[in-house]
């Protein structure tokens, strides 16, 4: 599997604008995800409770977004003190509070530092700094 957007999510993006996700203004979040507990399904996977908790080994808020010319980017981003199973992946999700409203965005499988195994430490997310940071649409 390859970086990619959820396709539910470019979907309403198409359809409804710009009113779905407010990049600069929402609660955009990330999760470290285990791979071996959830099986990304970019075509039908549209909402958090799509992914199964036993998936999620890490939650973090993103911080300093940034939309410009289509690319998104933020801050790196630090899951502290992280235990569990290895992970494989990243997904960028909208936060509402409500699993079954809190929007898919991304999954990042191929980025530096991925896989990772924690080991109780900080695990430091860093995007990428070329031209499409963490992705343009």
């Amino acid at each position: 599997m390859a970086n990619s957007l959820y396709t539910p999510f470019v979907n309403s993006y198409l359809t409804q604008g710009a009113n779905q996700v407010d990049f600069d203004a929402d609660d955009i979040r990330v999760i470290l995800v285990d791979a071996a507990d959830y099986t990304v399904d970019l075509t039908n996977h549209d909402f958090l409770d799509d992914v199964p908790g036993a998936a999620r080994v890490a939650t973090g808020a993103l911080a300093g977004e940034s939309v410009s010319g289509r690319v998104f980017d933020a801050t790196d981003l630090v899951f502290p003190l992280v235990t569990g199973d290895p992970s494989e992946a990243l997904i960028i999700y909208k936060h509402t509070g409500t699993e079954s409203t809190s929007r898919l965005i991304a999954y990042i499988d191929t980025a530096t530092g991925l896989p990772v195994t924690p080991n109780g430490g900080d695990i430091t997310v860093v995007w990428d700094n070329g031209a499409n940071k963490i992705f343009k649409l």
